[in-house]
């Protein structure tokens, strides 16, 4: 099963939303100005023989921008990313999917990338709910925690999950620094509906807004009305011309 060479999208890529444009909240963003700062010291932390904590689990609802976060971070880190669906590549074949995990540890090694492990959980609930390989499962999970003891200190490793949970606990020791994502409160809602339409014209704004939900689904709802409106005025236009 050969995945390295879809895996890498580049940390300069237009399409990535800056850090300083995501809403997080104030332990988020403490915590990740501290990551961001000892990553931009590194060498001389180092003269000083200290590591940066370059482990980071991000988790918690689904939809409130995780993935989002992990290549803001490596963009504004000017690395590549290598992103790393662990539902995607576990397959019947416990024994090649522990060596994919190992090359692309090893690539991001070499690179001094960013490791990016989505679906973190999986590993755990299908160790906890599927007893079948039950010790091929315990041995993928130790080259999982070998590969992320012996990663080197200038590559950071994010791995989301919206189920921390069920994960191992010797996993989750691994990681020095965690981020939790919630459902955002009516005023952040408001003012991430207020800064995507922002862009289009007043006329195209006003529709009802929907609450407790995440960030993912608000701009799903605002560019769906912003859409709709958008398609009212030129079916409009096109009636007028017609009679």
């Amino acid at each position: 099963m050969t995945i390295l060479p879809n895996l890498i999208l580049k940390s300069r890529d237009t399409s990535l939303i800056e850090l300083s444009n995501i809403h997080f909240s104030k332990s988020n963003k403490d915590i990740l100005s501290q990551l961001l700062k000892e990553f931009k010291y590194i060498n001389i932390l180092g003269e000083y023989q200290l590591p940066v904590d370059n482990k980071i689990l991000l988790y918690g609802h689904t939809g409130c921008g995780k993935t989002t976060t992990a290549k803001a971070i490596a963009h504004k880190l000017d690395k590549e990313i290598l992103i790393l669906n662990l539902g995607e590549i576990i397959s019947s074949k416990l024994g090649e999917t522990a060596k994919n995990i190992t090359s692309v540890f090893k690539k991001a090694s070499r690179e001094n990338s960013v490791l990016f492990l989505d679906e973190f959980d999986y590993i755990g609930k299908t160790r906890d709910y599927d007893t079948k390989d039950s010790g091929e499962m315990k041995r993928l999970v130790n080259t999982l925690i070998q590969q992320i003891d012996q990663l080197p200190n200038t590559t950071l490793l994010i791995a989301a999950t919206n189920h921390s949970s069920i994960i191992d606990t010797a996993l989750l020791r691994r990681f020095q620094l965690r981020l939790k994502f919630e459902k955002p409160n009516k005023n952040e809602l408001d003012r991430y509906y207020d800064s995507l339409l922002l862009k289009f014209p007043k006329e195209f704004r006003s529709f009802e807004r929907s609450y407790s939900i995440s960030y993912a689904e608000a701009r799903d709802i605002t560019f769906r009305n912003v859409k709709n409106k958008i398609i009212e005025v030129e079916e409009a236009k096109e009636l007028t011309t017609v009679y």
